[in-house]
């Protein structure tokens, strides 16, 4: 018994750490190279997206409408099974023990528990911004003072939504070293290099374009705070027909210079 709470108190927070310590350097990369990194394309991607489905929103809007919807629905779908988790553990927990005394049984459950509330809080806020971008997608810009803020507006509302979903999503991430910590302490340590090493490979982008690497991208730029300004900045290099640019990142290809993603005007 005193073993086992031996490695509770040196296993479990050398796992916490290791996905601490993963978690920083996603950080740290996503601010200073935001394209060697999903999340950073897909904030880049997504920009593209907005300023193409509002430059004819009378043409694009059921598209773009119905895109908004499939996430709104995967995010309720989440939310609902965060929420629903969250109850069984709070039942379960309430029926063996009458007490409330903290212990080291107890916390297993109690760090599982906020996972689960995390996820949920977060999946919310993402429907919610989900929500709130499906009706700013198809107001008519043109008739705003300045087209450009606005679209800039709903483009920086869409990014908010998607990293609450991929907040969510880390929240579930780190649930499964706190669920097998129920089994033991190094039950946990095991999954949480697991989970480390599993991240990374998801995290990172191997096969972004070329162009996006490129450092007349980013010189002579006060380092950008986030990945809504990075984009902003990168936005006006980007041709306004982004085509070749899905095509890249669906297909794989690496087009060599700036000049080959500029397609012709004819549409």
């Amino acid at each position: 018994m005193m073993e086992e709470m031996y490695l509770d108190y040196v296993l479990v927070p050398a796992g916490l750490l290791v996905l601490g310590i993963y978690h920083i350097w996603l950080l740290f990369t996503i601010i200073r190279r935001p394209t060697t990194t999903v999340i950073g394309l897909n904030s880049f991607s997504r920009y593209q997206w907005v300023h193409h489905m509002m430059k004819e929103p009378g043409k694009n809007g059921v598209l773009a409408v119905q895109t908004i919807r499939n996430n709104l629905m995967a995010s309720t779908l989440l939310a609902t099974i965060a929420i629903t988790l969250s109850s069984l553990i709070s039942a379960v927990v309430s029926s063996s023990n009458n007490s409330l005394i903290f212990t080291i049984h107890t916390s297993k459950y109690f760090s599982v528990l906020v996972c689960f509330l995390i996820a949920f809080f977060c999946n919310m806020q993402s429907t919610r911004y989900y929500a709130h971008v499906s009706f700013l997608l198809n107001v008519p810009s043109y008739e705003c003072e300045d087209r450009q803020e606005f679209i800039e507006y709903v483009a920086q509302q869409l990014n908010r939504a998607c990293l609450f979903w991929s907040l969510g999503l880390r929240a579930f991430y780190f649930s499964f070293p706190l669920l097998l910590w129920i089994f033991g302490a190094i039950a946990m340590l095991g999954c949480s290099c697991l989970m480390a090493v599993l991240l990374y490979f998801l995290d990172t982008a191997s096969s972004s374009p070329r162009f996006l690497h490129s450092r007349d991208l980013f010189e002579n730029k006060n380092r950008i705070a986030d990945i809504e300004s990075a984009a902003n900045s990168v936005r006006s290099i980007w041709s306004e027909d982004s085509s070749n640019l899905q095509c890249s990142l669906l297909e794989g290809t690496k087009p060599n210079s700036i000049s080959d993603i500029v397609l012709p005007s004819g549409r």
